[in-house]
C-alpha cells in the first residue's frame, strides 16, 4: 500500500484511535504519541492484515495492545486472570444493572481508579459498543472468557464505586 492510501485510512481512523487512546490513559500528550506510535505499527504490518475481519477491528485491536502495554510498562502493575472462576446464577445481569445505575457523573473517577485492562473492556463495550464477537477479535479470546472478563470488569467497577463512594450505595 503507498502512502497516500495509508494517508486516506490515517484520515478515516485516526480520531477514533485517539479517542480510545485517550479513554485509556486519560492523558492528551499521551495519547497523541501513541496514535502516532498505532499507526506506524499498523503501517508496518499492514502485510499481516488477513481481511478475515474489519480493517477497523483490525486497528481497534492494535490500539487497544499497545495502549495496554504503553499502561502495563509505565504502571509496572499486574492484572489478574480470573476467567476460569465460577460465577453464581445471575451475577453477571445483576452487575450490569448495578453498573448502569451508577451516577454519570461519579463514572469518570471509577474509570480512573480501575486497572486499565478492566477500564479498557468496559470503554470497548459501554462506550464503543462493540459486539462479543468484536470483542474476541479484538482480545484474541474465546466467547467465554470475553464475557468472563467483562463480567469481571463491571464487578471491580462496583466495588471501587463502592469504595469512592461509601456514603451512597
Amino acid at each position: 500500500m503507498d502512502a497516500d492510501r495509508f494517508g486516506v485510512l490515517y484520515d478515516r481512523y485516526s480520531a477514533k484511535v485517539y479517542q480510545k487512546c485517550m479513554g485509556m490513559t486519560r492523558n492528551k500528550d499521551v495519547s497523541h504519541d501513541l496514535v502516532h506510535d498505532i499507526f506506524l505499527k499498523a503501517f508496518v504490518n499492514l502485510a499481516k492484515f488477513d481481511h478475515r475481519s474489519k480493517f477497523g477491528t483490525w486497528l481497534y485491536s492494535i490500539t487497544y495492545n499497545y495502549c495496554l502495554d504503553h499502561l502495563r510498562k509505565n504502571q509496572r502493575q499486574r492484572t489478574s486472570d480470573l476467567e476460569d472462576d465460577m460465577l453464581e446464577d445471575g451475577a453477571e445481569e445483576r452487575f450490569e444493572t448495578e453498573l448502569l445505575s451508577v451516577r454519570s457523573d461519579r463514572l469518570g473517577a471509577v474509570l480512573d481508579a480501575m486497572e486499565p485492562s478492566d477500564r479498557a473492556i468496559l470503554l470497548m463495550k459501554y462506550q464503543d459498543e462493540l459486539s462479543v464477537k468484536d470483542m474476541m477479535d479484538v482480545l484474541g479470546l474465546t466467547e467465554s472468557a470475553v464475557k468472563m472478563r467483562s463480567m469481571r470488569a463491571r464487578e471491580r467497577a462496583l466495588a471501587k464505586y463502592h469504595q469512592l463512594y461509601r456514603e451512597e450505595p
